[in-house]
């Protein structure tokens, strides 16, 4: 079994990783930068390191400096948690090579699932369902034939990386030209590689993702979904567990499909299918390889620990649960407190001077800010995720409204006014949204 986890990673989900080692009767070990020494997960820690100054290339992003934090410390193991080195299949090689578990799936599934054009055509080999596109990269000299095969309007995507950049849209022949160049141009800049991929545009899809979990042996099973719909440019905002599109066959259908693939893959750890939901369809986009942020609503409506399941399975414990032990029970929803202006998202480092988390039946807070937290400028402005659950979709609304009321963080700015704009919009609701709606409504508010 594994005796001590370095956690390689800062925020919240240091934290959230931090309590499940100590449930599971773990030793832990914080690795931060000099701009996190009085960070929450560092101070509850068993043993810190620091790792370097402040920049992540230099600090979280240094291989070097966490694999000698584990040589130091005796850690037997690292949880990524997400973003970061959580999908750098160098990082598991690299700690795999010094005898250190990651816990995580093998590097060869991080390798296969993090190029899109790869991962497209594993997820078609094994029985999940594909938007129409290209078959590999597209270039300048083949893109207006791919195009017309597809139909428009067509997506460029990049085929390494996320988070919207090296994505346009070509409505006509007339924008293609532009749109690959741009995509190429942008990908290149933010990934090193400008490799794009064309897709079938859908016009008002929603975005359904699966969670699964394997145990590498060719068990695997699904977690249900989660709609993240609720989007600006292309970051998840709100999150709900069960999709309000869905029904129940819907649900246990592409569940099964997922878990499936999964187990034909003998897949390994937490994982999570995207896809694009459409009059009834759905369309794989990607797969995460990692812990989800928004894993805590699953948490919520399934009363399965992921955290816990990663690790027994990367203790070689295999999954604590069948299929068919699983209930799904409620709804939840997860809003992302974000450091940032609430209109204009400019974000806003700075001291928080009050902090009051809402509490309850069915609250949770993931966050490590408290009252005199210095919210550092060099890092992702998520500062903690607000989740709530109720028995049914309008019990938990009627207690998210509830909470955010309740919820305090003063000395900056951040999205909480957004969120209580949200809860009382009656397309919101209504559960009636699409992965544009969040950006037309802050456009028309804010005209």
């Amino acid at each position: 079994m594994i005796s001590k986890i370095l956690i390689a990673n800062r925020g919240e989900i240091a934290l959230r990783v931090l309590r499940a080692c100590k449930e599971l009767g773990i030793a832990t070990v914080a690795v931060h930068s000099t701009a996190d020494s009085d960070a929450m997960h560092v101070r509850l820690a068993d043993e810190s390191v620091c790792i370097g100054p402040p920049p992540s290339r230099e600090s979280y992003l240094n291989i070097h400096q966490i694999v000698a934090a584990c040589e130091i410390t005796g850690a037997d193991a690292v949880h990524p948690g997400y973003g970061f080195l959580s999908e750098n299949a160098k990082f598991a090689d690299i700690l795999e090579a010094h005898g250190i578990t990651f816990i995580g799936p093998t590097a060869e599934h991080i390798r296969l699932m993090g190029d899109k054009i790869t991962a497209k055509k594993t997820a078609e080999e094994l029985g999940i369902p594909v938007v129409p596109g290209s078959d590999g990269e597209v270039k300048p000299e083949n893109a207006l034939k791919v195009a017309r095969e597809i139909g428009f309007p067509v997506l460029i995507k990049a085929t390494a990386g996320g988070g919207g950049r090296g994505m346009k849209v070509a409505r006509t022949e007339e924008d293609l030209e532009h749109a690959v160049a741009t995509a190429r141009s942008e990908a290149a800049a933010a990934f090193g590689n400008d490799a794009v991929y064309m897709e079938k545009f859908l016009g008002k899809p929603r975005h359904i993702e699966i969670q699964i979990v394997g145990d590498g042996e060719g068990n695997a099973i699904h977690l249900g979904e989660r709609d993240c719909s609720l989007q600006r440019r292309h970051q998840k905002v709100w999150e709900e567990a069960n999709s309000p599109a869905l029904n129940v066959e819907q649900r246990m259908k592409i569940g099964q499909v997922c878990a499936d693939a999964m187990k034909k893959m003998k897949y390994r750890g937490a994982g999570t299918i995207e896809f694009l939901y459409e009059d009834g369809e759905f369309y794989f986009i990607e797969m995460n390889t990692r812990l989800q942020v928004e894993h805590p609503i699953t948490e919520a409506i399934t009363g399965i620990d992921l955290v816990h399941e990663q690790i027994r399975v990367a203790s070689g414990a295999g999954l604590s649960v069948k299929q068919e032990d699983v209930v799904f029970s409620g709804h939840a929803i997860e809003c992302r407190i974000n450091a940032e202006d609430p209109r204009t998202f400019v974000p806003s480092p700075g001291t928080i001077t009050h902090f009051h988390a809402p509490g309850g039946l069915g609250v949770r807070v993931d966050s490590g800010a408290y009252q005199g937290y210095r919210i550092p400028p060099y890092y992702d402005s998520l500062i903690g995720k607000l989740i709530v659950h109720g028995r049914t979709r309008v019990e938990c609304m009627m207690r998210l409204r509830r909470v955010l009321d309740e919820f305090v963080i003063d000395g900056i700015k951040t999205t909480l006014p957004l969120f209580q704009e949200l809860i009382n919009n009656q397309d919101i609701a209504n559960g009636d949204y699409d992965i544009h709606w969040l950006e037309h409504h802050l456009a028309a508010t804010s005209a």
